[in-house]
């Protein structure tokens, strides 16, 4: 495969590219930018003794930021987030530990330069790890660019496109040179201090909830709502949850500038976080050159079930989907799938897949939000069962009561088969995560109400839900 570019001679690349112009290929799968996910996906294809080639190349961001092997989930998502999100949850446990008897010092103090340490050492380690296990199955990585303009060729039978997505900015004065993003946060050299977080999606209330956590003065600044695609009512508790806490909430604004002062003003911020969203990386390495179709407002690539773009031997996984669910664990079921399926296996299934949200109270979620539940069976199919609980551990140090809380959605046409499941908590992914399999296998309330809890933990307010709650909160 030629290195790709959108300035590259279309005509010589589609020659290239075109199926059947090389009867034999050197590679049998070629995948370009790999996340955390393709690791699952190269190692499947080596089970069949397949030859692997792997393309990565990390973009710097506007202030340098760039990292190995292992994509956004290793690098830049899913890991370093639950590392400093585990951070702030060990401040509260400190906290709560002197009403269990612990004598600890009034005065602890969070030293970010030494968490930001540990994380990047963590990540190193599984960076490193990745290399010995492309080694291992013989995989060829490429991570090159050469600034000669020298080009190699290289022919694959099918390709595999995982960009996945990079942080949105706003296109105003200063943003670009004044603010940072997810991708510089986890590797941040310094503390950032009192921070505005800008934007309103599960990103920016994770990092504006671990860093409100450690101690920082934290804003978020909303143009809408909260957690959009999420069910709004378990969104809301989250908010008014982060509020109760110290967060504090701009609504309704939009930021127009950015700009660096010397002087102390009314309202001094000392570091801009964006999180409005995130896009995918699909639109300056050459598909249009191949003919791949992207959809030119978000550009997402459209794909069938068995994730074959319009261009029969190249196929693509991971956010860069359309109307696909951005999480690492759907691209690692649909890599691995995808490969077994080439050669030998079956489909990816997007249904009824968990989700966790880290803020500081966690929210876990599988199936349908209550918004979509009614716009699919209409309202009056529907049942909606909740509960408030408050975690023992939560009782000594006298936290938060009624603010936990798990609701289940059913349809009541098909013998109340749950269809969304919702908790707010400690753990809420872990609990989430036994729940989904019960989804999967079409769970219905009385299976529920048949099931017996185990005592004292979270999870058993699952078994006891009765209540009908009144009326819609949305």
């Amino acid at each position: 495969m030629r290195e790709v570019r959108s300035e590259a001679p279309g005509p010589e690349l589609r020659h290239i590219f075109h199926y059947g112009f090389l009867t034999i290929h050197f590679w049998s799968i070629m995948l370009t930018f790999p996340a955390h996910f393709n690791n699952f996906t190269f190692q499947e294809a080596a089970k069949y003794n397949k030859k692997v080639m792997v393309l990565d190349f990390v973009t710097p961001t506007p202030l340098g930021t760039r990292w190995g092997l292992g994509g956004t989930c290793v690098n830049v998502g899913c890991i370093p987030k639950k590392l400093m999100h585990q951070a702030a949850l060990l401040g509260q446990a400190l906290r709560d530990s002197r009403n269990y008897g612990w004598n600890v010092e009034e005065m602890v103090k969070h030293d970010w330069e030494k968490m930001t340490e540990a994380v990047q050492n963590h990540i190193g380690s599984l960076n490193w790890g990745y290399r010995v296990a492309l080694r291992e199955k013989k995989v060829t990585y490429e991570n090159t660019t050469n600034n000669k303009g020298k080009e190699k060729i290289y022919s694959a039978e099918k390709f595999l496109i995982a960009t996945g997505e990079r942080p949105r900015y706003l296109d105003i004065p200063g943003d670009k040179e004044y603010c940072i993003s997810s991708d510089d946060l986890f590797s941040l050299p310094y503390c950032p201090g009192k921070t505005l977080v800008v934007g309103a999606s599960y990103v920016a209330l994770e990092c504006a909830g671990f860093l409100a956590g450690i101690g920082l003065d934290v804003t978020v600044m909303v143009r809408s709502i909260l957690l959009r695609g999420f069910d709004q009512d378990m969104a809301n508790k989250i908010g008014e949850h982060m509020e109760e806490h110290g967060v504090k909430f701009i609504k309704q604004f939009v930021p127009i500038k950015v700009i660096f002062l010397l002087t102390v003003t009314i309202y001094l911020i000392f570091q801009v976080l964006l999180a409005i969203g995130r896009d995918a990386c699909t639109r300056k390495i050459g598909l249009e050159t191949v003919g791949v179709k992207i959809n030119e407002k978000t550009g997402k690539i459209p794909v069938t079930d068995e994730e074959q773009t319009n261009v029969p031997y190249i196929y693509a996984i991971g956010d860069i989907l359309e109307g696909k669910l951005e999480l690492t664990p759907v691209a690692i079921q649909a890599g691995r799938l995808l490969a077994q399926r080439l050669y030998g296996g079956s489909t990816c299934d997007y249904e009824n897949v968990p989700t966790t949200v880290f803020t500081p109270l966690e929210y876990g979620a599988c199936g349908l939000s209550e918004e979509n539940a009614v716009e699919k069976f209409g309202e009056e199919n529907i049942e909606v069962y909740h509960s408030y609980f408050w975690p023992l551990e939560w009782t000594i140090p006298s936290r938060d009561n009624n603010k936990c809380y798990a609701k289940i959605i059913c349809n009541i046409k098909d013998n109340e088969r749950v269809v969304g499941f919702h908790v707010l908590g400690p753990n809420a992914g872990e609990v989430t995560q036994g729940f989904a399999a019960a989804l999967k296998c079409g769970l219905t309330k009385q299976q529920l109400d048949s099931t017996i809890g185990i005592h004292p933990v979270c999870a058993e307010v699952v078994s006891e839900m009765s209540a009908l709650r009144p009326g819609r909160m949305f």
